[in-house]
């Protein structure tokens, strides 16, 4: 009788784990922003939370490092994992269930000498380029952390609600997405198994947005509206004197 084949064990898979599950954020993470959002509400007093904001206290929130990167695609780290931080606004936090995500810009003219950018241009070949430019930013940062995940922070206007998800940060196939011009001439790429819209970019300025599905698990957040704490009251709080500030000319 033959040996049935069995499939080796091997020490190396699957042994390199992210500082957690994704998705699965750190026991009093939800709190922790909660009280951030209610802090710029009280003392803001408009309700903004933008960019590197919004990568520091997600890295703070989760005992991790900052520090803005040229990429974009590693502002936040926690040993093995690197994350990028994006902030959204929208309506309905609660209920969305697709956001624009601005990616970067990525150029053909840089990367590829490309120099057609109208209706004629090949659309499937300046896609291609496009995708190139984002994969080869994925490459070289999971060159040096296991993991790549974004972070996103979707918010209502006056940010009393918002929700927080992950997803993992990938290179995309060429071969599974086909594109075209808009009607503003911007370039749409689409799945081509779905025929759902996942990308565009705009040949004005490069600008890539990919087109993410937010999961209906995604942390929900609601604080109450603070007090306003006046700006007069605040310096006594401190103790602000007068010889703190200088003024002189140049």
């Amino acid at each position: 009788m033959t040996p049935k084949k069995r499939t080796p064990r091997l020490r190396t898979v699957n042994k390199v784990k992210p500082p957690y599950p994704l998705n699965k954020f750190p026991n009093g993470f939800g709190f922790k922003l909660g009280k951030e959002i209610v802090y710029i509400l009280a003392t803001k007093g408009v309700p903004v939370i933008k960019g590197a904001e919004w990568e520091q206290i997600f890295a703070n929130a989760i005992g991790a490092d900052w520090a803005p990167s040229n990429v974009g695609l590693d502002d936040v780290t926690l040993g093995n994992c690197a994350w990028s931080a994006k902030s959204v606004k929208n309506r309905n936090p609660a209920k969305v269930q697709r956001i624009r995500l601005i990616s970067g810009r990525n150029s053909p003219i840089y990367s590829f000498g490309e120099t057609d950018f109208t209706a004629a241009a090949d659309p499937d070949l300046l896609g291609e380029q496009v995708l190139a430019i984002w994969n080869a930013r994925v490459s070289a940062i999971r060159e040096k952390y296991k993991h790549l995940r974004t972070v996103v922070l979707i918010k209502s206007s006056d940010l009393l609600t918002v929700a927080v998800f992950e997803f993992e940060t990938i290179r995309y196939d060429f071969e599974l997405f086909s594109w075209q011009w808009n009607e503003n001439n911007n370039l749409e790429g689409y799945d081509k198994t779905t025929g759902r819209h996942c990308f565009t970019w705009q040949p004005h300025g490069s600008q890539f947005t990919i087109i993410e599905e937010v999961p209906e698990n995604c942390l929900l957040i609601k604080t109450k509206k603070p007090p306003q704490i006046d700006k007069d009251v605040l310096l006594k709080m401190i103790d602000f004197d007068k010889s703190w500030v200088t003024v002189t000319t140049r």
